[in-house]
């Protein structure tokens, strides 16, 4: 008898006490295939008793390690608790549950290690604001022109990922601050196969964004592009399906 793949969601939480409850009734309705973990990254409101209120299991650090790092140890824990896939999932509910069964069903089909659901392989209605989705074409240029792949939206963390790249992800020393198009040339020269599949989502209803005002998201362009600078002289290119 063939074994239940094992999937796990893994949602980092800083304040969605506004959010998280809808998030996790809406997965646990069309997604009850798969486990759910929330990294409550010290939240101040009562984002953790909603979710210990609902039947989740949390892990609540002791102080705010900001996204990447909580995304990162919900991959640990997926990597220790022998998971097969994971789903990276945001708490504002701008990811959709049903959604992710395409990600899912794509990383099966295709023999991926990575599948992105991607905003903008073709339209799906995601009213994004001009200076985000500009940023965005950026790094679709700059992954064509270094990695020879359309990556049409490297910055969406709605993602599937395999063993292989839950194990690689848990081990990593460097994890970056923001793992977006940076992390995606990383794994895309290291041979890693990545696919994206279009796919719909909300805007947030409530709270902040963490790339919200002016001065975040020019410390984020300048931050990414400094790591993707380092990605290029470190990490030699490998082909496609040749990572071990």
């Amino acid at each position: 008898m063939k074994k239940k793949d094992k999937v796990l969601f893994v949602i980092p939480a800083y304040n969605e006490a506004e959010n998280i409850e809808k998030v996790i009734k809406e997965l646990k309705k069309d997604a009850a295939f798969a486990d759910i973990l929330v990294i409550n990254d010290c939240s101040k409101d009562n984002t953790e008793e909603i979710v210990r209120k609902n039947n989740v299991n949390c892990i609540n650090n002791i102080f705010n390690m900001r996204y990447a790092m909580a995304v990162q140890t919900g991959i640990k824990y997926a990597y220790e608790n022998d998971y097969d896939y994971i789903i990276q999932f945001d708490a504002d509910g701008q990811h959709i549950a049903k959604e992710a069964i395409k990600l899912l069903d794509t990383i099966k089909k295709t023999d991926s290690d990575i599948v992105i659901g991607s905003r903008y392989l073709k339209d799906m209605g995601y009213p994004c604001p001009f200076m985000r989705r500009f940023g965005t074409k950026i790094f679709e240029i700059i992954i064509k022109l270094i990695c020879h792949q359309r990556i049409a939206d490297s910055l969406s963390g709605f993602q599937c990922l395999n063993k292989d790249v839950i194990e690689y992800y848990s081990k990593m020393g460097n994890y970056p601050e923001y793992p977006d198009a940076n992390l995606v040339i990383e794994m895309l020269r290291a041979g890693y196969k990545i696919t994206e599949v279009p796919v719909k989502m909300r805007l947030r209803e409530n709270g902040e964004s963490m790339h919200g005002g002016i001065i975040k998201p020019a410390q984020y362009m300048i931050n990414m592009f400094y790591t993707i600078f380092f990605i290029i002289i470190q990490t030699p290119i490998k082909k496609v399906g040749s990572k071990k």
